[in-house]
C-alpha cells in the first residue's frame, strides 16, 4: 500500500487486487484446514516454498488482512497476528531466549509481563535484571556474556515513564541485541518504534487497536524472516495463533483507529489538567502536561501524548479505594483503550504480582491510580471524579 501515505487512510484501505469485485467489509474465513490441488502442492505450502495457509493454527486469510494492516501501519515488513498481548510478549521473548541466557528489561513494566518473567521464565533458568531504561548507561552496565535481549515500554504501565527509543536502539545495535518495544500504549498512530531503531514491536491488540473493549488478541511486527519463524516454530507450535472472527472485529476497529486516538488524546489531556490542580492529587503522571520530567523527548518521539494518566492520591489505602469506589460513570476494570473511561489500581490489580515491599522499586505506590480515558464528553469524566473526591 505505498501509494497510500495518510494513516487514516491506509487504516481504512487494503490493497486493490484484480478481483473486479471486492468486499468492502474484510469477509471471515473460519476455516481449520485447507484442501490442495496435489500433494506437492501441501508439501510445498506447509515448507513455505508456496505462500497460503494450510492449517488454522498457523494462521487464516482474515488474520492474515490483520498482519497486512498493522505491518503498514508500523512500518514493519510482516506482522503475526496472535491470541493474545501476553502471547505477543511471550512470543517475542521465547524466539530470543534459551536456557540460562539474561535479557534486560526496563523496570517499568505492565504487570503480566513481570508474572511471566517471575514464574515461567525463572522456570527455565532464563535470567532477568530490572533496569531503569530511561538512562541508557543503565542498560550498558546490565549487558552480561549472555545477554541475548533488552525489552522496553514505552510510556511504561502504568507510571508513563518514557524510554528514548533511539537511544535504546543504539546501545542495542552496538551490542548486536535485538530491542523489544511494546508499544500498546501509543499505537501505530501515536508511535513507531520500529523507525526509530526497534527491532520488534508488540501490542496488545485487545486495547486500542481493537478499541471496544471485546477482543482478545496480540500483535508483534518484525522483519519478514523473524515472523515466519516466530510462526511456524512458535505460535502455530504452542497454539497461540488469532481466530478469524477476532482479526475481523480488529480489523474493524482499525477503521476508526486514528479518530479514536486524537478524542482520547484530547480527553486526556483536558483530565490531566484537571487533576494536577486538584488538592486531593498529590501528584499526575502524563506526557503532555510540562510537567513531566520527559516532555520534550515525548514530543520528539510521539505523535500525541495518549489516552492514560497516572496519579497519586494523598491520603491513605483506604482513602484511595473509597474515592475509586465513589465513581459513577468511570468503571473500575483491569483493561485499558475502550470507548468507555477505566479505572483501576495497580498496587492490587494488574501489578498484584509485585509484593507490597518492592513496589517502589518499580515506581509504584499504594496510592497510585490509572485511568484509561475514554471517548465520553470530557467535562463528564472530569464531574465524576470531583463527586468521587469529596469522598476522601
Amino acid at each position: 500500500m505505498a501509494y497510500f501515505k495518510g494513516f487514516n487512510t491506509r487504516a481504512i484501505h487494503k490493497k486493490r487486487t484484480n478481483v473486479r469485485k471486492i468486499a468492502i467489509s474484510q469477509p471471515i474465513v473460519p476455516a481449520v484446514a485447507y484442501a490442495f490441488d496435489t500433494v506437492e502442492d501441501a508439501s510445498k505450502t506447509v515448507n513455505n516454498e508456496l505462500d497460503g495457509e494450510y492449517y488454522g493454527r498457523y494462521g487464516n486469510p482474515t488474520s492474515k488482512e490483520l498482519e497486512n494492516k498493522i505491518s503498514s501501519l508500523e512500518h514493519a515488513e510482516d506482522a503475526l497476528a496472535v491470541s493474545s498481548g501476553m502471547a505477543a510478549i511471550s512470543i517475542s521473548l521465547m524466539y530470543f531466549l534459551n536456557e540460562n541466557d539474561h535479557v534486560v528489561v526496563t523496570k517499568d513494566i505492565y504487570g503480566g509481563t513481570h508474572k511471566l518473567l517471575k514464574t515461567l521464565a525463572s522456570k527455565y533458568n532464563i535470567q532477568y535484571d530490572y533496569v531503569d531504561c530511561a538512562n541508557v548507561n543503565n542498560i550498558e552496565n546490565s549487558i552480561k556474556m549472555n545477554t541475548r535481549a533488552i525489552y522496553i515500554e514505552t510510556p511504561s504501565n502504568p507510571s508513563l515513564k518514557l524510554i528514548d527509543i533511539r537511544a535504546v536502539a543504539k546501545v542495542a545495535k552496538s551490542n548486536n541485541l535485538p530491542l523489544i518495544v511494546d508499544n500498546t500504549f501509543m499505537t501505530p498512530y501515536l508511535q513507531n518504534p520500529l523507525t526509530l531503531g526497534a527491532d520488534i514491536v508488540v501490542h496488545s491488540a485487545t486495547k486500542y487497536l481493537n478499541g471496544h473493549g471485546d477482543v482478545i488478541a496480540g500483535v508483534i511486527c518484525s522483519q519478514e524472516d523473524i515472523v515466519k519463524d516466530m510462526r511456524k516454530n512458535i505460535m502455530g507450535d504452542l497454539g497461540q495463533n488469532m481466530n478469524a472472527w477476532e482479526s475481523y472485529l480488529i480489523l474493524r476497529g482499525i477503521k476508526t483507529l486514528g479518530i479514536r486516538m486524537e478524542k482520547h488524546c484530547d480527553n486526556a489531556h483536558k483530565v490531566a489538567k484537571f487533576l494536577n490542580k486538584h488538592s486531593a492529587v498529590k501528584s499526575v503522571f502524563y506526557p503532555g502536561l510540562p510537567s513531566h520530567p520527559q516532555y520534550d523527548l515525548a514530543h520528539s518521539q510521539m505523535k500525541n501524548m495518549g489516552g492514560i494518566i497516572s496519579f497519586e492520591i494523598k491520603g491513605d489505602l483506604q482513602s484511595v479505594k473509597k474515592m475509586i469506589n465513589s465513581l459513577k460513570i468511570i468503571m473500575i476494570s483491569f483493561s485499558l483503550g475502550d470507548p468507555e473511561t477505566l479505572i483501576q489500581h495497580p498496587a492490587s490489580m494488574t501489578h498484584s504480582s509485585i509484593p507490597k515491599k518492592e513496589l517502589s522499586n518499580f515506581g509504584l505506590s499504594e496510592g497510585l491510580v490509572r485511568l484509561s480515558v475514554g471517548l465520553e464528553d470530557s467535562d463528564d469524566i472530569i464531574n465524576d471524579l470531583k463527586q468521587a473526591f469529596k469522598f476522601i
